[in-house]
C-alpha cells in the first residue's frame, strides 16, 4: 500500500517539474497551484495512512500484551489453588 502513494508522489513530482506537456515550467494558467494543491494532498493521506497503521499496530501490541499477562495471572491463579487444595 504505502509503494503505491510512493509511486503517485514521484510521479506528481515528475509532472510538476516537466510541466506536464505545457511546454516546460508549470505549463502556466495555474497549473503549478493545482499540481501542488495534488502534491499536499498526497502527502497527507500518506501521512495519515501511516499514523493509522500505526495505530494499528499499538493497539495490537498492547491487547496482545493485556491477553499474555491475563493468561498468565490465570495460571498463576490456579496453580496456586491446586497447590493450596492438595496441602
Amino acid at each position: 500500500m504505502m509503494i503505491a502513494e510512493v509511486v503517485v508522489v514521484v510521479v506528481v513530482v515528475v509532472v510538476v517539474i516537466s510541466g506536464g506537456g505545457g511546454g516546460g515550467g508549470c505549463g502556466g494558467g495555474g497549473g503549478c497551484v493545482v499540481v501542488l494543491v495534488l502534491v499536499v494532498v498526497v502527502v497527507v493521506v500518506v501521512v495519515v495512512v501511516v499514523v493509522v497503521v500505526v495505530v494499528v499496530v499499538v493497539v495490537v501490541v498492547v491487547v496482545v500484551v493485556v491477553v499474555v499477562v491475563v493468561v498468565v495471572v490465570v495460571v498463576v491463579v490456579v496453580v496456586v489453588v491446586e497447590v493450596v487444595v492438595v496441602v
